[in-house]
């Protein structure tokens, strides 16, 4: 948007204002500028790596890593609630009497 300028004619709407976008100040669109710029360096790092024909080790994906991660190791991401805790308790509860009684 830095190149942009308005036409003779007509106006920009208030909308389009940079400096009205989302409610941020300026020191936190300079903020959210950064860290764009810094995600988009490792995106590219990734790519090249990635895309490189003479690379001789496996390159790593860290959001691949994480979601491994995540679902090797439910625990620190389960909340309980009351629907969880009652799908629990039937499991545990219920299930040896309709075998049982499946059985006999």
């Amino acid at each position: 948007m830095a190149g942009h300028r308005e036409t003779p004619l007509s106006s920009c709407p208030a909308g389009l204002n940079p400096n009205e976008y989302f409610g941020l100040s300026p020191e936190q669109r300079r903020v959210e500028e950064e860290r764009f710029a810094l995600r988009s360096q490792l995106k590219r790092q990734y790519q090249i790596e990635l895309n490189n024909p003479h690379r001789r080790t496996l390159v790593e994906d860290p959001a691949l890593t994480v979601g491994v991660c995540q679902n090797r190791n439910i625990y620190p991401n389960f909340r309980p609630t009351p629907k969880t805790s009652l799908l629990g308790s039937d499991l545990w509860h219920w299930a040896p009497f309709l075998l049982w009684y499946y059985v006999h």
